[in-house]
């Protein structure tokens, strides 16, 4: 492999005016595309399998027209102190809120009156008004968002409290402040790295590029693959990632083999053929782990999987092939301007060669400090909790937190989140249903059965005692599918989250030894190693399982909750663990497979165990670094977020790159790597028969090289500096 993309970075420097064409050319055509492709809606949400989603699939049949998985609002209004909603003035005012809903956009399945449907406090306080819609809430136009807002202003004036909750204000989450912020980080980080603005520059426009290509295609393909507008928020957050972080190694080795006196042609091969061969493996784990993601079944997971492994692909491809390319138009300004005076020495010891030695004198020391220090971080994450968040852990200042906080105030903290019972019989078997659902601890009230026209279905509404996210909520549903037949299905909103919750624990483990099977196999044939990919797989879990213990005590526990600006705690997003299990995994094997590849690549030409890691630290060290710091960036963006969600998924992701990137593979690892010596690469003859060799650190690229002293590519012409 390494001996053909050597061949493949020199070609595309020798033609870099085409490569760089061609590119532009992918860019502007996948633009086009985005471009003219109709606006993408929301593909519907659904969990194949589930008891919720056959309740679902059987109120579609049989109920048409009653949208069962549309958005909901809920428009709660509070009297002041002393007074009461059923008073004639404030009766009017309800009402009249009744009608704009009703008229304020087409999307409006149903609204109804809180006073037909006593829903009104036992106090008179409080009452709220119910609206459901026809599409979900990703498939809203801003025109009716517009109109619900709008409602209650002249309730407002009146004197009445009026607040909105419900998932009709559940827009997509907002992305670019984030990026930004990344973004702008990196660019410093990798100025500090490069010390040259033009090498600095590179790995940002090549990220940016096969990102906005990656997006584009998207977009383009949105409503031919039924991809939903959240499709590219992986992909982005990824690609961008990836797309710096595979530049940066090329570039990195590219001025590394300059430094040792190659022509520029020649060390654009040499990085794309050793560097290069680090990339192609990199990504393929990054790929596994997306891809991976399809073992859930959730539709709406393997599609953003999917689209995100793709722009891990063109960030592959860019690397090996535009980054040479750029390399060719950049000359000697890829060099610091030090370095380019020969001001700069090589002399003087590196930050990685000091600590990797460091390391080497005390390896027991360092590995124990590590271990015991994430498996402290750990400890928290055996009281991991699973669930979806609702509008109770919304920041208190919102309008759907404050309407939360009304309706369990007036009504009960169950109000917030009613579940749906559907039976699939007569009202003969719905009448049973609601007694024996009334007999059932943590239920408050069960609304009389809903008929459809033929007689056959029912629709129930109950009441629980505790909040939607609250674990008796959780019992109550399964006591309700325990306690029915097959003919009784329970749904909802509440029921889904539960049933997502519980797809998402059932589909951990077969993750993991998909994932991290693969990722095994593929990192033996790597480093042509059984206990090095074993150290990596073991070292990833340790890390992720810290990072985990730290949501779990910021987000469950409240530590250091005010900090990062946790209003409310309550359980962690259920599809946490698996997305931190994807991401991060992709990641910490970048780190592993640039760090050790190069260290491998040093044992091989012949230097002691010892000597290959301080080797590999003194090339890897200060890039991995420089990456790590650029992702840690890019998810610590996310932290401000008001969205309770997306700060937790960059609070756990910043903090497990952190722990993966700095105890793990700058730490636990050259100690282990030094405690093994050379057993560290060993693998036994007959599986060293078996495995494919593809020469990732380049013996026999060295080889040919040295056999051949001239150029081996007669077609090479001179290159002006």
């Amino acid at each position: 492999m390494a001996t053909f993309l050597y061949k493949l970075g020199r070609s595309a420097f020798r033609r870099r005016r085409l490569v760089a064409l061609l590119w532009v050319a992918l860019l502007v055509l996948a633009g086009v595309g985005a471009a003219s492709a109709s606006t993408a809606s929301s593909s519907s949400f659904s969990m194949p399998g589930t008891e919720a989603q056959k309740a679902f699939d059987l109120l579609e049949e049989r109920f048409p027209g009653a949208s069962p998985d549309g958005a909901t609002a809920r428009v709660v209004f509070k009297a002041p102190d002393g007074r009461k909603m059923t008073e004639p003035a404030n009766k009017a005012v309800v009402n009249k809120a009744v009608s704009e809903l009703k008229g304020g956009s087409g999307q409006v399945a149903s609204v109804t009156d809180p006073f037909a449907a006593k829903a009104v406090s036992k106090d008179g306080g409080t009452a709220y008004i119910s609206v459901t819609y026809k599409v979900s809430g990703m498939e809203l136009t801003d025109k009716t968002r517009e109109a619900l807002k709008e409602t209650g202003t002249e309730a407002r004036e009146s004197g009445l409290t009026v607040e909105i909750g419900g998932d009709a204000l559940q827009a997509a989450p907002e992305t670019g402040s984030g990026e930004i912020i990344g973004v702008s980080i990196a660019a410093v980080v990798l100025v500090i790295t490069f010390g040259s603005l033009v090498a600095a520059g590179l790995p940002l426009l090549t990220a940016i590029i096969g990102v906005g290509i990656g997006i584009s295609t998207i977009t383009a393909l949105a409503n031919v693959l039924d991809l939903g507008s959240t499709t590219s928020t992986l992909a982005t957050m990824i690609g961008l990632a990836v797309g710096i972080d595979y530049a940066l190694f090329i570039v990195s080795r590219y001025r590394a083999e300059l430094a040792e006196g190659r022509e520029r042609e020649d060390a654009a091969g040499r990085a794309v053929g050793t560097a290069g061969s680090a990339v192609v493996f990199a990504g393929l784990t990054v790929v596994i782990a997306l891809v991976g993601l399809a073992v859930v079944n959730i539709p709406m997971l393997t599609k953003m999987g999917f689209a995100a492994a793709g722009t891990v692909v063109i960030a592959v491809l860019i690397a090996l092939t535009l980054i040479p390319a750029l390399l060719g138009f950049a000359g000697k300004r890829v060099l610091g301007r030090k370095v380019r005076k020969g001001k700069e020495t090589s002399d003087k010891p590196n930050m990685g060669t000091r600590w990797s030695r460091f390391v080497l004198r005390r390896p027991v020391t360092v590995l124990l400090a590590g271990v015991v220090g994430l498996g402290a971080m750990a400890i928290p994450a055996s009281s991991l909790e699973l669930g979806l968040p609702d509008d109770g852990s919304q920041p208190v200042s919102t309008t759907q937190r404050k309407a939360y906080d009304l309706v369990s105030d007036g009504f009960g903290p169950g109000f917030n989140g009613p579940l749906l019972v559907v039976v699939d019989g007569d009202k003969a078997a719905a009448d049973r249903t609601v007694k024996d659902i009334k007999g059932l601890d943590g239920v408050v009230a069960v609304t009389p059965p809903t008929l459809n026209k033929s007689g056959d279905t029912a629709m129930i509404t109950v009441i629980p005692k505790d909040r939607p996210s609250s674990a008796e909520t959780e019992d109550l549903v399964h006591s309700i599918r325990a306690e029915s037949g097959d003919e009784v299905l329970v749904t909802g909103a509440t029921a889904m989250n539960i049933d997502f919750s519980q797809r998402m624990n059932d589909a951990l483990l077969p993750y993991l030894a998909l994932v991290v099977g693969l990722a095994f196999l593929l990192l033996m044939v790597v480093f042509r190693s059984v206990l090095v990919p074993l150290k990596a797989a073991l070292g990833f879990l340790l890390s992720v399982v810290a990072a985990l213990g730290a949501v779990v005590a910021v987000f469950q526990w409240g530590w250091l909750g005010s900090l990062f600006g946790v209003e409310q705690t309550g359980p962690i997003m259920s599809m946490m663990p698996i997305f931190m299990v994807g991401v991060v995994f992709g990641l910490a094997m970048d780190y592993e497979v640039f760090l050790v590849t190069r260290m491998r690549e040093a044992y091989v030409h012949g230097q002691r165990p010892g000597e290959a890691i301080v080797t590999g630290f003194n090339h890897g060290a200060r890039v991995v670094t420089a990456a790590a710091v650029i992702m840690i960036a890019v998810f610590s963006g996310f932290i401000g977020s008001s969205d309770q969600m997306i700060k937790m998924i960059g609070f756990g992701l910043a903090i497990a790159v952190f722990f993966d990137a700095f105890v793990v593979r700058m730490a636990i690892v050259p100690a282990v790597l030094a405690l093994l010596g050379h057993k560290a690469w060993w693998l036994p003859r007959w599986l060293d028969r078996a495995l494919p060799n593809v020469d990732v650190e380049g013996e026999k690229l060295h080889k040919e090289l040295a056999a051949s002293p001239g150029d081996p590519d007669e077609e090479r012409e001179l290159v002006r500096v």
